[in-house]
């Protein structure tokens, strides 16, 4: 299972948020999920190295968890507030791998397009993609996530390209969908977050 702990519930604070608020929240989630999926296909002796190969596998990683919480708010909220929630999240996510990138990569050169653009360039190329894919209430289906499957597999050095779309259907994908439900279902929640006293007093801190 999957070794990370998202704290959602910082986010939770007992009034509902408007879809620019939760999308400020996924988008961090999102990374989070994406760099435990790195974590965990590098300690399965996938090869991934530190440069322009970890960040092409995290932003396929990005526009696919991306595209799997467009279909949870799809769920969870009406057209315009879909509509105005995966505008902020995709900006959102553009915006930390940026940052990233600028620090470990470099900042590009003048006249070539930015991090950022490279991030909103691709998922505006794979959106139409994913759009033919089913999301049903157990997450993705089949062709949804072997799509992205075979998206990394063009990434991988060639040892790893027979087991790569395994990995990431059957172990990847399931935990990470399964901790961006979780998290969403919290983000969402207009429950107000117990006190920290009773919070301890539960966990038996």
């Amino acid at each position: 299972m999957a070794n990370i702990r998202i704290k959602s519930q910082w986010f939770r604070s007992g009034t509902a948020k408007t879809p620019q608020q939760t999308a400020s929240a996924m988008a961090f989630i999102a990374w989070r999920v994406a760099q435990n999926m790195l974590k965990q296909m590098r300690s399965a002796h996938f090869d991934i190295e530190v440069g322009a190969q970890y960040f092409a596998f995290t932003r396929e990683v990005l526009v696919f968890l991306t595209q799997v919480l467009d279909r949870m708010a799809h769920e969870r909220m009406g057209a315009e507030g879909r509509a105005e929630f995966i505008t902020a999240l995709v900006k959102r996510v553009a915006e930390v791998l940026q940052d990233n990138e600028d620090t470990l990569l470099g900042i590009r050169p003048a006249g070539q397009p930015s991090h950022y653009d490279e991030f909103i360039d691709l998922f505006n190329e794979l959106a139409d993609h994913y759009a033919e894919f089913a999301y049903g209430p157990d997450g993705p289906d089949f062709a949804f996530v072997r799509y992205l499957g075979h998206r990394i597999e063009a990434l991988m050095p060639q040892k790893d390209q027979r087991w790569v779309v395994d990995q990431i259907m059957a172990t990847e994908v399931p935990e990470a969908v399964e901790m961006l439900q979780r998290a969403m279902q919290d983000v969402l929640s207009t429950e107000p977050r117990a006190p920290r006293a009773a919070r301890a007093a539960t966990s038996g801190d």
